[in-house]
């Protein structure tokens, strides 16, 4: 596995937790279809939450929230319409969030949650 999907899946697994810590049920984790895959998908309360998680091992090429563009964000939009019709029922209120993770080599690892991005 390249470097960069190892530090992608790291970042995953660190959202889920950070995640479930704040109170969240983690519902899928790399949801896919042909349109794409949603990184998790979490039950908050009476809302499903659909995530994008994106991961830094620094911030030399800028915040990871940087790489969440208006395109990638109406493609996740897409993405959760498809989730909730492949497993109608299981919705009703609907969320889109982002996860920001830092994990450097060394060090702190740093993670920031923002919800209702789009």
């Amino acid at each position: 596995m390249a470097a960069k999907d190892e530090l992608g899946k790291k970042g995953e697994a660190l959202a889920a937790d950070f995640l479930a810590g704040a109170g969240m049920q983690v519902v899928e984790r790399n949801w896919r279809c042909s349109q794409g895959e949603i990184d998790l998908v979490v039950r908050d309360g009476d809302e499903l939450v659909f995530v994008e998680v994106k991961t830094r091992s620094s911030l030399g090429y800028g915040h990871p929230l940087e790489a969440i563009t208006v395109a990638k964000l109406a493609r996740l939009r897409r993405l959760a319409g498809a989730w909730c019709a492949a497993h109608p029922g299981q919705h009703g209120l609907v969320r889109i969030d982002a996860v920001a993770v830092v994990a450097p080599v060394f060090g702190a690892v740093v993670v920031e949650h923002l919800k209702r991005v789009f």
